[in-house]
């Protein structure tokens, strides 16, 4: 998840209020004036006393501690895998997702995908369907404990299931969501785990 704060900000054109959110690659202010910050605009962003500060000299009061832990965040953003959570060591399977980066990925980071679909810590599920949603409750008995299911789906003006419908399906399955990632520029994920007894 990204951070979120209500701050007193100071632009070149003068002073403003409002909120400022944090989700990589992006930072975005709304205040009087709707503002993106990305790219360029985030390079050598750092704390000064309590404000976090951009290249361009915009501040925002977030308080000494705070600033200084959006600075870190910003300047070092997590990569997808640290969002899911991907350790070295885990079992994990990817079914119909299509990313053709993700098993190299996850290899790389030290997990093992496996096509036997038993015991897994992860497993990403793509579901652009009715037909795919039904399918999780077959899914669920291949999870470790404490394994979760990642539902990958389309996003924006491309989704074909809301993430609603997505949530519901789980959910009448025994399953709570608790998490969501970008997991794209074009696909997003939820994250499933078994309801705590």
């Amino acid at each position: 998840m990204g951070k979120d704060a209500h701050v007193a900000a100071t632009f070149a054109d003068g002073p403003d209020e409002g909120r400022l959110q944090y989700e990589a690659p992006k930072l975005l202010f709304r205040g009087a004036i709707r503002r993106v910050f990305q790219g360029g605009a985030l390079r050598g962003v750092r704390a000064e006393g309590g404000d976090l500060v951009l290249a361009d000299g915009a501040r925002f009061t977030l308080g000494e501690k705070q600033a200084a832990a959006w600075a870190h965040a910003i300047a070092n953003p997590k990569g997808r895998l640290d969002k899911i959570g991907v350790k070295p060591g885990m079992r994990v399977a990817v079914l119909g997702v299509a990313d053709a980066t993700l098993v190299d990925e996850l290899t790389a980071r030290g997990a093992a995908p496996v096509n036997d679909l038993s015991g897994l810590d992860l497993l990403f599920h793509a579901a652009d369907s009715a037909a795919e949603l039904a399918r999780i409750s077959e899914l669920v008995p291949a999870l470790a404990e404490s394994g979760a299911l990642w539902i990958v789906s389309r996003k924006g003006k491309a989704a074909t299931v809301k993430d609603i419908e997505v949530m519901a399906a789980a959910r009448a399955v025994g399953l709570v969501d608790n998490k969501v990632v970008g997991f794209s520029d074009t696909l997003t994920a939820l994250r499933f785990v078994r309801r705590k007894a």
